[in-house]
């Protein structure tokens, strides 16, 4: 698992730099947004490459006595993908068309704000600055980590740019940073953070004398790898929640951004304290310190209440044995109360499922609620004196991230069914209470030999936004960057060998209708499609498969090679003439058509399609010269009627091989056709990087003559792309968008 190049860097290496930065974001056109993740697959931060700079810092961190290397900085990334950035990016189709009700897929698919987490009021989803379901939705999160600042704004930057590029919007963008000076390591609360983090079996070396612990970290136990990425041994061999291939070696990622009320909180904490000192359940000399050390189940210095409960240990030489603790001694919660933050979120080897009883073992009752957790804080930290960004009402909190295989049974089990559970250890004589720290207001008991004190607390930390996203493997971030989720075509496809615009039809009501020739079951066939204006340029079907034969002009027609308008007759008389191109016992010959205005609207086929010329060689177009097979037509966008002449780029096969020249057709009724420019090679276009053969152009109907420049679909091999051809002299070509599966144009499958 350390080696794997297809497990996303942070899920169980984790970045673990001093800076990071998340940027939620929506796709606004999905063929631009399947290209960014195309591009951006090539930078993604594998587990092997994380997993080897941190064994090196951590080399080098040692050989300077705990300082951090001056010579070993990386910059990582990583993506996710919420339920609605998957679909938009396999072109609307749904990603996950059955899941099981209560099971994680549903959970994911619905999306965080439809949760019942504990967020109301304050936490409410109306209130949040992302992932609230409604305005701008959230489809992907971008992870920038960096040892250094520049290195994260030159990340940041670079992910600007090229999300502009693919028309992406920037929804919100949220920093994190390790808080300076003595805070380092710490929350905004002020107690060191991160102690806790469960290790990983096959990722982290087990200890030779307690096989079920990491080396070197005592207490810190070894988690089979699938409670955080899919595919991988679970706890108990609990089997997954029916997850699709796709989902293979990727992880569930929450993000939520926590602000906390600092100084509202220490003073709650000093309040309650008095209540306990006139209880007089505390000794004289506890301090604020002393309780919220209860509350949160550590001192500041990360030293556990449970192995220090009368102080802290700041300059505890034993620092590292920080995680090595548990309950089992503590089963009232005289020391370490029930209702405490650590107690709350990993009830270690103390809870019981009835008081007095043998509590319930670690593995695999504990384990298979852990999760991992990364994140940093934000904003700045509080300073009583400052007027600026130190101050009570300046921005901070906790920019909270977990990865996790199961995010009902893991994430959102510690939020309901622990942290926000008043009745959490269960069946006591009197209920705990929800967390103090970071749960919903309520009252807590606070238990003391004899006596039980009733404490009130109010939440001081409040969710301000909230995503549930899914990490995908290397493997399946490759296959959404060509807007599918598996490598399998699907069997509906049907090949489609010509389009053809219906002459009455073209940005009618901002849809363009066109015909679609291609091979069904019986033979050839014809559909009617329609195209709209706008970014996605949604496509369906208007009118299904229906037999070519049923249009007398079609008659003796086996297959549409290609077909190209008459430049000068079209809807000329109500009627628009094409030479139709087709296959007769293995010779190309061509035809001309006619098809009248009215087509698609009930005219009679008789009426609707006449053949004005029958079958001839091809041979009788001068500028076909020495081709055998014409295969694809290209207007040349500027050049069409200028002089009474019409240009073209004419794709055919010739010695194995496609090559393309340039034709003109004249005006008038002998069309007089000439070679403009001979045979050259595909190579020649910028655009056709790639493609050895295409089958077919398509004008992007809204696109024409932009600002001088005019878009294509590129059909070729099940796939597609849209290039740009500039006006002008040398017409100059690029790719717009890459190529994806022609799976993606819901008119053209089925």
């Amino acid at each position: 698992m350390r080696d794997s190049d297809d497990i996303q860097g942070d899920v169980i290496a984790g970045f673990k730099k001093d800076r990071m930065a998340l940027l939620f974001l929506k796709f606004e056109d999905p063929a631009r947004a399947c290209t960014w993740v195309k591009r951006l697959a090539s930078q993604i931060s594998t587990t092997r490459q994380v997993a080897t700079f941190n064994a090196a810092f951590s080399r080098a961190r040692q050989a300077t006595g705990g300082d951090d290397p001056q010579t070993l900085k990386a910059t990582w990334t990583n993506v996710s993908f919420t339920y609605e950035g998957l679909k938009v990016l396999i072109g609307g189709k749904d990603p996950l068309p059955s899941v099981r009700k209560g099971g994680t897929l549903e959970a994911f698919k619905e999306g965080s704000h439809r949760r019942s987490l504990g967020d109301t009021g304050d936490s409410s989803p109306e209130n949040w600055l992302f992932g609230d379901g409604k305005g701008q939705t959230v489809h992907a999160v971008v992870t920038l980590a960096s040892d250094t600042a520049e290195g994260l704004q030159d990340a940041l930057t670079a992910q600007r740019e090229a999300a502009a590029q693919a028309k992406i919007v920037i929804v919100f963008q949220q920093n994190g940073a390790t808080l300076p000076g003595t805070r380092r390591g710490k929350e905004h609360f002020g107690f060191k953070d991160g102690i806790s983090e469960p290790g990983v079996i096959g990722f982290d070396e087990p200890d030779p004398k307690r096989p079920e612990y990491v080396k070197d970290h005592p207490g810190t136990r070894l988690i089979p790898p699938g409670e955080f990425v899919i595919g991988h041994d679970r706890v108990g061999g609990i089997p997954y929640d029916e997850m699709p291939e796709w989902a293979a070696n990727g992880s569930f990622q929450v993000v939520r951004r926590l602000a906390q009320d600092v100084p509202g909180w220490w003073a709650q904490v000093t309040a309650q304290l008095k209540v306990l000192r006139k209880a007089k359940v505390v000794p004289d000399e506890a301090t604020a310190e002393w309780l919220a050390a209860r509350l949160v189940g550590r001192w500041r210095s990360g030293t556990p209440v449970a192995k220090c409960p009368h102080a802290d240990m700041p300059d505890n030489a034993l620092a590292g044995q920080d995680n090595d603790f548990g309950y089992r001694n503590d089963p009232e919660g005289f020391t370490t109360p029930l209702f405490s933050h650590l107690r709350k979120t990993n009830p270690r080897d103390g809870l019981q499922g009835e008081p007095g009883t043998e509590p319930l073992p670690e593995n695999p009752v504990m384990d298979r609620r852990r999760i991992i957790r990364r994140g940093a804080p934000y904003g700045a930290p509080f300073d009583p004196a400052s007027d600026g960004p130190g101050g009570p009402d300046h921005p901070r909190g906790l920019l909270f991230v977990c990865y996790q295989s199961d995010l009902v049974e893991q994430f959102e089990f510690i939020q309901k069914s622990w942290i926000n559970n008043v009745d959490f250890p269960p069946n006591r004589p009197m209920k705990p209470g929800p967390d103090p720290g970071v749960g919903p207001t309520g009252k807590v008991n606070f238990e003391s030999p004899g006596t039980t004190t009733e404490l009130s607390f109010h939440q001081f930390v409040t969710t301000e936004g909230s995503v549930y996203a899914f990490v995908p493997s290397l493997t399946t971030l490759r296959l959404l960057g060509e807007g599918r989720l598996t490598d399998r075509l699907p069997d509906t496809v049907r090949p489609t060998d010509a389009f053809l615009p219906v002459p009455d039809r073209q940005r009618d009501r901002g849809k363009s209708w066109y015909w679609a020739y291609g091979t069904g079951g019986g033979g050839p066939v014809c559909r009617t499609i329609s195209i709209a204006d706008g970014d996605e340029h949604k496509d369906v079907v208007e009118r299904p498969d229906r037999p070519l034969a049923t249009w007398p002009c079609y008659l003796g027609v086996s297959k549409v090679d290609a077909i190209l308008p008459v430049p000068d007759e079209q809807r000329v008389g109500g009627r628009s003439r094409y030479w139709l191109f087709h296959t007769v016992e293995g010779r190309q010959v061509y035809r001309l058509i006619s098809i009248a205005d009215g087509a698609e609207s009930g005219l009679d086929p008789e009426a609707a399609g006449a053949v004005d010329r029958p079958d001839r060689s091809i041979s009788a177009w001068a500028s076909f010269n020495g081709i055998e097979q014409v295969d694809a037509f290209l207007p040349v966008p500027d050049m069409q009627r200028v002089n009474g002449k019409s240009y073209y780029w004419l794709f055919h096969s010739s010695l194995g091989q496609q090559v393309y020249r340039l034709i003109s057709i004249a005006d008038g009724s002998r069309h007089s056709d000439v070679i403009e420019r001979g045979d050259r090679s595909l190579g020649l276009w910028q655009s056709l990087a790639g493609v050895s053969r295409v089958d077919e152009f398509l004008a992007v109907p809204d696109m024409q003559h932009i600002n001088g420049l005019s878009l294509f679909w590129v059909f070729h091999q099940q796939k597609y792309r849209i290039i740009c051809i500039a006006d002008g002299h040398g017409h100059n070509d690029q790719i717009t968008v890459e190529d994806r599966p022609i799976t993606l144009w819901r008119s053209l499958t089925g």
